[in-house]
């Protein structure tokens, strides 16, 4: 018996996703002329951080303790809102788009608050910049995915981007490019963030998790790694020809399309320096104008001139 669509999705983010970081690292030192971490590195790192103890401040409140939890389940449950294979019995209804960035806040609500109940003045200043970035780029994300549902006809965000691409429409183009700049700062890459850093200054997403440690910080890079593969994954949905093929060669290009993205991530950090702070807000803006302009575009193929 085949497996639901939805339960595919979840287990397939399970089981690839820290290899998109692991792909991204080896992109890097291939530019830095490194041999590099192995291709597995993340998935070592987790299974030792699984095996560590808890360390907990005595600041620190229930919040922080059930804040990994609730950020790796939520981020996690967002996955089943995008096919892994264009097949099977899918979770799709009008406004699931609604729901899956909503669980995409939810993650990010906890990450917040739970840097918050630390009491550490470096933890609440990431704070402040994640909620300040994540106004400028949850608009950006629901306009790129509103069109792509114009575009596909359809209330469901499962459905359209289960539906062939239309891989020369503008509109579609002008939704990805926006997509791949949220992907970027939402995912906490270079430009916007540096994820290697230890400068807490500079730091946004690192510097809220600085006091979890052992299966709790596990379960935050976990959710960082879905995360990822939750965005590459809607790119690749995007990016994926139209042309008519069968669920497992379609899969093996969709894979094939999300490691080529995690070498475009690599690459745009071996090449370009982190920008500052104040000119975040302005690439976002940028990113929200072309997405809106993808929009109007397929609104407009609508009305009889």
């Amino acid at each position: 018996m085949n497996l639901p669509e939805y339960i595919i999705s979840p287990l397939a983010a399970l089981l690839l996703s820290p290899l998109l970081a692991g792909i991204i690292n080896r992109t890097k030192a291939f530019f830095a002329g490194r041999k590099g971490q192995h291709l597995f590195q993340v998935y070592f790192d987790l299974a030792r951080l699984f095996r560590k103890d808890y360390v907990f401040s005595k600041t620190t409140s229930w919040i922080f303790r059930v804040s990994p939890v609730i950020i790796f389940t939520a981020t996690l449950a967002s996955t089943c809102f995008v096919p892994f294979i264009s097949s099977g019995t899918r979770i799709s209804f009008a406004g699931d788009l609604v729901l899956m960035l909503y669980l995409l806040a939810l993650a990010r609500f906890f990450l917040i608050i739970s840097a918050l109940d630390t009491g550490s003045s470096f933890e609440g200043m990431g704070a402040s910049r994640e909620a300040f970035f994540s106004v400028m780029t949850e608009p950006v994300i629901f306009t790129c995915l509103l069109s792509i549902m114009r575009a596909n006809g359809t209330v469901s965000i499962t459905e359209a981007l289960s539906a062939p691409m239309l891989s020369d429409s503008i509109s579609v183009l002008l939704s990805a490019l926006p997509l791949f700049f949220v992907l970027l700062a939402e995912n906490s890459r270079i430009p916007f963030d540096d994820p290697n850093t230890h400068l807490e200054l500079t730091m946004i997403h690192e510097v809220m998790i600085l006091d979890n440690s052992g299966p709790g910080l596990g379960l935050l890079e976990y959710a960082a790694s879905v995360k990822l593969w939750l965005f590459s994954l809607i790119l690749g949905r995007i990016l994926l020809p139209s042309t008519g093929m069968s669920p497992f060669v379609q899969t093996l290009i969709l894979l094939a399309i999300m490691g080529l993205i995690a070498v475009v991530i690599g690459t745009v950090e071996s090449v370009m320096a982190r920008i500052r702070l104040i000119k975040v807000p302005q690439m976002l803006f940028g990113a929200g104008v072309a997405a809106l302009l993808g929009f109007f575009i397929n609104v407009t193929k609508a009305i009889p001139w």
